[in-house]
């Protein structure tokens, strides 16, 4: 293991006092700032070539990606860089997440990014990127998730990449994009969200083939500069979020019917004529429906808020601002039910004087504004903590864990009656009891994205006093799901991002490594940093238990000169390719003969010291106590499979101790 005074071993990993034949530098890198440069790289070369030439593309001027010049991709944690856990048929790890969103990075897109074959994720938005879509991009056909919004990515989006099999979310938002909308997009068999709002087509038509995307939960090309009708849309059974609004389309309202499933229908400052189709009274999901600012004509039908019974949490509004409604349908009434909002201003039918109420101007919707819950009535008691607003226990005083939280792209325009569902869906993910969550506050921002603040308590334990704390391998567990995109998507709620987690008072005192700081940004790294601690600790552990069952066996107190003389028989076997045969006097040099002033840990059978070689690596060693010896036998096997183990948070066996001799016994300084 390689370590430093920043790092601890996870317990039961550590041996005794006196070190004996097995002292073996095997121990894992569980947290530590001292990085050691890959023998041998075990990430994919081709992959590595690729990483290399992207960030010789792309100017760094937070310096996020300093350590990409250091070790392996995947075994020194380069920074955003994600990997497959375990080797592939080929004998390399493989790059599976290239997460770098938020840190300002300057340059192209080099073609090297089509070199990643099993990236499933590429998120690199809210970045300064520039130039075109590299055409190599159609080569990434395990890859799920395109989040390149927020750049100044330019040109054409090739066609080509209608050959992705995969691809769900294609999130090119806020760029340059140009050119025409590629009609063979329509052939990606699985894609749920087509995002492409603020770019600039220059009078190119939405390809009539869109209609064919049935899988499609969300078709947003706000302000994109486009013209033409609108094309037939009623196949798309699971359509729930439809914006074009901000461009020229012309001709009229959809005439087929769209999906039951619809919440947002945006198509205001167009240049649409026509009459309101009756179908829009059907829409019983729908949130807001927005027409403002077109040349529609005809009467308003009333039934677009008589058949709807809202509960309290449920909005309705119907903007139709800037048209040429001359009155409300025959019969119609005028009495909205509550918690519907009806905007008629700039249209004829506002000369009628009963109607005056509807054609004012209008503030930002109330319900896209946060909110929060008090606990004032828990304030008679003492609390060092926060009261759990959600606790099944009144007033339950817990250190919560704060998590900042963002849906990318949701499919509503109105939160609170998917609060519920968000809950369950997002407890369920982090394998948390529902009352241990709770939405503190959520803001609508530009986007629309959804920004919340979330409070996650530990769970209530009546017979526990301690049990107002998480423990640290819960804390570690929770990060390990949020950054590892480890809870399942959801339709409605489409992709979210992580936006912090601090560690406060009393998780202050939670180990990271030094290193972390170095490659965080201001966006979604930072959560993804502390994924990758998380993942060490959970791997930490599960390697730890693995071994603990191999020097943990029974094994019958054998004579110790036996012992030995049946090592040095077997010694010549011992030698392992890319190992190095240690000498005892090595290992008492690097820790100063053993001192108690280098110990790191300590467990049942033995302890671990740290260590630093002439070379000037830094290790931990460890050394199996006289009564916790394997046989010659099992010592070889367990070297033999550490010497195999590899993974990108876990460094490799360096080498071993099997020297003959008696230990001598050793004194502290």
């Amino acid at each position: 293991m390689f370590y430093d005074s920043g790092g601890f071993c996870i317990p039961g990993m550590s041996i005794s006092r006196t070190p004996t034949y097995g002292a073996i530098l095997i121990m894992w890198l569980c947290w530590s700032s001292v990085l050691i440069e890959a023998q041998d790289s075990i990430t994919d070369p081709v992959e590595v070539s690729a990483l290399q030439n992207i960030r010789r593309s792309l100017i760094d001027i937070n310096r996020n990606l300093s350590n990409w010049n250091r070790g392996d991709p995947c075994t020194s944690n380069w920074t955003g860089v994600l990997c497959f856990n375990i080797t592939m048929d080929d004998g390399y790890l493989h790059v599976r997440k290239l997460l770098l969103n938020g840190n300002q990075l300057i340059g192209p897109l080099p073609e090297e990014l089509g070199y990643l074959p099993n990236l499933d994720r590429i998120q690199i938005d809210q970045n300064h990127i520039s130039g075109p879509i590299p055409v190599s991009f159609a080569n990434l056909n395990k890859t799920m998730h395109f989040h390149m919004n927020n750049n100044s990515i330019s040109g054409q989006i090739p066609p080509e990449l209608s050959r992705l099999p995969n691809l769900i979310h294609f999130l090119l938002d806020n760029n340059n994009l140009s050119g025409y909308l590629p009609p063979q997009l329509s052939e990606l068999p699985n894609l749920l969200i087509l995002q492409l709002d603020n770019n600039n087509f220059d009078g190119a038509t939405i390809p009539d083939s869109y209609g064919n995307m049935t899988k499609l939960l969300k078709l947003s090309l706000r302000n994109c500069s486009l013209k033409g009708p609108i094309p037939d849309l009623s196949r798309i059974s699971n359509l729930g979020y439809l914006d074009l609004s901000i461009n020229q389309l012309n001709g009229s309202l959809p005439p087929e019917r769209l999906s039951g499933n619809i919440t947002t229908i945006d198509l205001s400052n167009n240049d649409l004529a026509g009459s309101i189709p009756e179908y829009f009274s059907g829409l019983l999901h729908l949130q807001r429906l927005s027409v403002a600012n077109n040349s529609l004509n005809g009467s308003l039908p009333s039934t677009l808020w008589q058949s709807r019974n809202l509960n309290a949490s449920e909005r309705l509004i119907l903007d139709f601002e800037n048209n040429r409604l001359e009155s409300i349908s025959a019969n119609g009434s005028i009495i909205l039910p509550q918690n519907v909002s009806l905007r008629l201003q700039g249209n004829p039918v506002c000369s009628n004087s009963n109607l005056v109420q509807f054609c004012g101007s209008h503030n930002e919707d109330l319900y896209k504004q946060g909110w929060t819950n008090t606990t004032d009535n828990c304030h008679i008691q003492s609390c060092p903590y926060v009261y759990s607003p959600t606790s099944p226990v009144n007033c339950f005083c817990a250190a919560p864990l704060y998590v900042g939280y963002r849906l990318k792209s949701p499919g509503f325009s109105n939160f609170q009656p998917y609060r519920d569902a968000f809950e369950k869906h997002l407890a369920s993910g982090l394998n948390l009891e529902l009352y241990q969550l709770y939405i503190e506050n959520f803001q609508w921002e530009v986007g629309p994205r959804l920004r919340m603040q979330l409070q996650l308590f530990p769970i209530y334990d009546a017979s526990n006093k301690s049990s107002h704390v998480f423990n640290t391998s819960e804390v570690l567990r929770i990060m390990s799901k949020l950054t590892g995109w480890d809870i399942p998507d959801n339709d409605i709620f489409g992709p979210y991002e992580l936006l912090y987690f601090p560690l406060l008072d009393p998780y202050d005192n939670v180990i990271l490594p030094s290193s972390s700081s170095a490659g965080t940004s201001k966006g979604a790294l930072a959560g993804v940093i502390l994924g990758a601690i998380a993942s060490t600790a959970a791997l930490c552990v599960i390697v730890s238990l693995l071994l603990m069952r191999v020097f943990l066996r029974n094994y019958h107190l054998r004579d110790y000169r036996e012992i030995s003389k049946r090592r040095q028989a077997s010694k010549a076997s011992m030698k392992i390719d890319g190992m190095k045969d240690f000498t005892y006097t090595e290992l008492a040099l690097a820790t100063n003969k053993f001192s108690s002033s280098t110990q790191v840990g300590q467990g049942g059978y033995g302890k671990v010291y740290k260590g630093i070689l002439a070379d000037g690596i830094v290790v931990a060693i460890k050394c199996a106590q006289e009564h916790s010896l394997q046989g010659e036998k099992e010592f070889l096997t367990e070297i033999e499979f550490l010497s195999r183990l590899h993974h990108r948070n876990l460094v490799s066996l360096v080498g071993y101790c099997d020297e003959e001799g008696e230990q001598p016994s050793l004194k502290n300084p």
